[in-house]
């Protein structure tokens, strides 16, 4: 098992293990209020991630820095041939009127293009605003209009008709380019008789406290704001997160780094994962889905050695072989190894930290034959060299976590948001702890108020939202941020998500409860899809639950039911009942019996973008959910009282 040969080398590379060490600040009561790590990598006194492509150039013109999907193969990108595809494309948005500070929308799904535009706005002395792909005409209009950006770069038709429509009523409208219409060739043309002394101008004259990016937040509730990223906060991200992780990637697995990019290049955690690769010259590949059908075939060709998910991803990664199990008759033989997993992850993992004896004997043993069984093609899903994941958004199931560490794979949890530049804590490499997001960033504090919300303090916090004073004053004070999330920080400095504060559930008996870690336990289990865990002022917690689209089809085809068997049925037949109850009864073992789910409701149809009930990186629309499912909440509430 490389993971544990990884960990043993690592153990005796004490100058990897102990790269980072945390301050601990507690209160009168002995109670850990604050954790501090003293940053790997001192901010940048002069230049700005416009360099990155320049400087690779000119130290390791030859590096392989990405590759690109082009027909059946990934064609290598080497760093002298991308500066040059990053100038000639900063040339032609200069030639195209973009002034020093102005900025540029970026409409499209994740791929190459989209780097190259990223660090030729920059190179321009530009601002990026990214736009998702997937966004309405009316949050088009909005972005554009608040940013005030004058160019857009699009990826599809369909996009471009988005822009028109959303800002056809604006003053000037802006001007738009096309990826797939060839719009980087385009610019190109544009520029070309612009000579690189006037990018090179551009560039330089950039500072770290220059404005970089304005990242709009995805909006669970009310009109997204602006976080105005700087250069420097950019930095500060992508540096420390490459020190503390690159020397473990690199020198104990003995590999040579590659990541697949497949998270969406307007969320703040894909835009700095590029840029710490690129920092660090490991290479880079773009898929432009995160759908487990589309995703895991670009997996098996590219084989990354790690990747930067979300819990979805291992979610469906999981239930994906569970399914292949059942439709070879092998389902229970995959709950054992699902079982075996996690029992030899924690003993493993308690005997690698010193807090016990390790697996014996028959766990040994089991775990070797169901390596060979089910933990092998789990790898091979996931390209076969993986040895290490990130995963950020929301909390991964702790059982989900140690089935992935027995299977080869160590899943470290990272936590962060749009204003604190993608991650904020992340689980030291060499002191894994499952259940917990880890210890601050180096350069980092993470501080617990009074009321249980954390705080966050370094070069990572953004500086201000865009054009709204009064919601920058909402949550900065005295340079900590005020996430609107709550949690705790143990003896060590580990950082434990319990919730967002906006959403805490107080029953009609005074019970608060945290529906997050009942909803994340809930989307673990097949099959369940999406979730609303409710109970505001009601006699006892419930649950509005969607069935997964693939679970229900693998559910149909192994009973040999048709598959066109309406879902008015589905959601009303015992035996599918029982299958998410199993998955209820999972999430209510993480919680008393008076945070227990004691009943559910499956609704028809999906939590989708496309209904407004998720936002673009997955988040559900709480209030948005409520509205549409008000009826079936009450009775839900008038079957059980």
């Amino acid at each position: 098992m490389g993971v544990r040969k990884d960990l043993k080398r690592a153990k005796q590379r004490t100058d990897l293990a102990n790269r980072t060490e945390v301050e601990i600040v507690r209160d009168d009561r002995g109670v850990v209020r604050e954790a501090r790590t003293a940053p790997l990598a001192p901010p940048a006194p002069t230049g700005s991630t416009a360099d990155i492509p320049f400087t690779n150039a000119a130290e390791a013109p030859d590096a392989v820095v990405l590759r690109r999907k082009q027909g059946a193969t990934w064609q290598p990108v080497t760093a002298a041939a991308f500066a040059h595809e990053v100038t000639a494309v900063a040339r032609g948005l200069i030639a195209a009127g973009l002034e020093p500070g102005g900025r540029v929308a970026v409409m499209s799904r994740t791929r190459y293009e989209w780097t190259v535009l990223d660090f030729a706005i920059w190179a321009a002395g530009g601002q990026s605003v990214p736009i998702y792909a997937t966004s309405s005409a009316e949050q088009v209009e909005w972005i554009v209009r608040d940013s005030g950006a004058r160019h857009v770069i699009t990826e599809t038709a369909e996009n471009a008709d988005t822009v028109t429509t959303g800002t056809a009523r604006h003053q000037g409208p802006p001007r738009i380019w096309r990826l797939e219409a060839q719009g980087l060739a385009e610019l190109e043309e544009l520029g070309r008789d612009l000579p690189d002394e006037e990018v090179t101008k551009r560039r330089t004259s950039l500072t770290p406290d220059t404005v970089a990016t304005i990242c709009y937040t995805s909006g669970t509730t009310g009109k997204p704001k602006g976080c105005v990223l700087t250069h420097a906060n950019l930095y500060a991200e992508a540096a420390n997160t490459v020190e503390l992780l690159h020397p473990i990637f690199k020198e104990v697995t003995r590999q040579i780094a590659s990541t697949l990019l497949f998270l969406p290049l307007a969320h703040i955690l894909g835009r700095t994962l590029q840029i710490a690769c690129l920092m660090a010259r490991i290479e880079i590949g773009h898929c432009p889905s995160i759908k487990p059908d589309e995703l895991r075939p670009a997996l098996k060709e590219f084989r990354p050695t790690f990747v930067v998910g979300v819990p979805y991803l291992f979610e469906k990664i999981h239930d994906t072989g569970r399914a292949t199990a059942e439709k070879m008759g092998r389902a229970a033989s995959f709950d054992r190894a699902d079982r075996v997993a996690v029992r030899f992850g924690r003993r493993y993992l308690e005997k690698f930290l010193g807090h016990g004896k390790g697996p014996g004997p028959g766990l040994y043993a089991a775990w070797a034959l169901y390596d060979l069984l089910v933990y092998r093609r789990v790898r091979k899903e996931l390209g076969g060299r993986m040895r290490y994941a990130i995963s950020g958004g929301s909390p991964l199931d702790r059982d989900l976590n140690l089935f992935f560490y027995a299977a080869g794979i160590i899943v470290y949890e990272g936590y962060g948001l749009t204003e604190t530049s993608a991650a904020a804590t992340i689980v030291p490499p060499l002191r894994p702890r499952p259940g917990t997001v880890g210890i601050p960033v180096p350069g980092t504090a993470v501080r617990i108020a009074d009321d249980g919300e954390v705080l966050i303090k370094g070069g990572i916090v953004f500086g201000a939202y865009w054009n709204n004073p009064a919601a920058t004053d909402a949550v900065l004070q005295d340079d900590w941020f005020a996430t609107g999330d709550l949690g705790s920080l143990d003896a060590d400095g580990y950082l434990t998500i319990t919730g967002r504060k906006k959403d805490i559930l107080v029953t009609s008996g005074g019970k608060n409860v945290s529906p997050a870690v009942l909803e994340d336990r809930l989307r673990s289990r097949s099959p369940v899809g999406q979730c609303l865990v409710v109970g505001d002022n009601r006699p006892f917690v419930a649950a509005l639950i969607t069935l997964d689209p693939e679970a229900v089809a693998h559910w149909l085809a192994v009973r040999k039911r048709p598959a066109d068997t309406p879902l008015s049925e589905l959601v009303r037949d015992p035996a599918l009942r029982a299958a998410v109850q199993k998955a209820v009864d999972h999430a209510n073992e993480a919680v008393s019996r008076a945070e227990s789910i004691r009943a559910f409701t499956l609704v028809e149809g999906e939590f989708t973008e496309d209904n407004g009930l998720l936002t673009p990186s997955l988040k559900v629309k709480r209030h948005a959910v409520l509205a549409a499912y008000a009826e079936e909440i009450e009775a839900l509430y008038r079957k059980e009282t």
